[in-house]
């Protein structure tokens, strides 16, 4: 089990964690729980998905006046957790928040489906909405305004976690788990390491 924890560097383990439920999980390998506060610190989870990992951050896309959005702009830090039922291994993560480039925006929103750069468009996320039937309608529009290559909004884009710390879990017979915690140690720029109990 311990060789799955090879290497010093936490990221580059969950990258290819990553890698390996690309090939054994259903659905959606990539689908993280990100957890953020709002202004009386209750806290706020939901899934979103993981489109990279850098080499010291994980991206995510959203829309920038969604209620994520807004509260860890506020907070200035969130936290993710990614659960691979076919591995029996989790990643959970807590850092600091910032915005990915408008160019790197722009170029994930091009990869995406045409139908899905409508909807980013048309969406007021998080807001009320009467029923479907509008949103649809909205897309459409949207659709028939734009054409056949529409622009990123201002108001979408992505948000980088820039992890201060991580921990890497995988299941154990008699639920005698593998636990580490890395700490990275800013001033040396290296990661600490830690096992814990289960």
């Amino acid at each position: 089990m311990s060789d799955i924890f090879d290497g010093v560097d936490p990221i580059l383990i969950a990258k290819k964690w990553l890698k390996e439920a690309e090939i054994t999980e259903i659905n959606d390998a990539n689908a993280m729980a990100l957890a953020s506060v709002d202004q009386e610190g209750c806290p706020n989870v939901r899934m979103v998905l993981l489109k990279e990992i850098e080499s010291n951050a994980f991206i995510f896309y959203t829309n920038y006046n969604s209620v994520k959005a807004n509260e860890i702009v506020k907070s200035g830090n969130a936290a993710m957790v990614i659960h691979w039922k076919s591995l029996r291994r989790q990643v959970r993560v807590r850092g600091k928040i910032e915005k990915t480039t408008s160019d790197q925006a722009n170029q994930y929103f091009v990869s995406r489906s045409l139908n899905s750069r409508y909807g980013a468009i048309a969406s007021d996320q998080s807001k009320p909405l009467d029923s479907r039937e509008i949103l649809l309608r909205r897309v459409n529009e949207v659709a028939e305004q734009e054409g056949q290559n529409p622009k990123r909004p201002e108001n979408w884009g992505g948000f980088k976690i820039i992890p201060f710390e991580i921990e890497l879990w995988a299941d154990g017979e008699d639920r005698l788990h593998d636990r580490f915690r890395y700490i990275f140690k800013s001033e040396e720029k290296k990661w600490s390491k830690q096992r814990l109990y289960p």
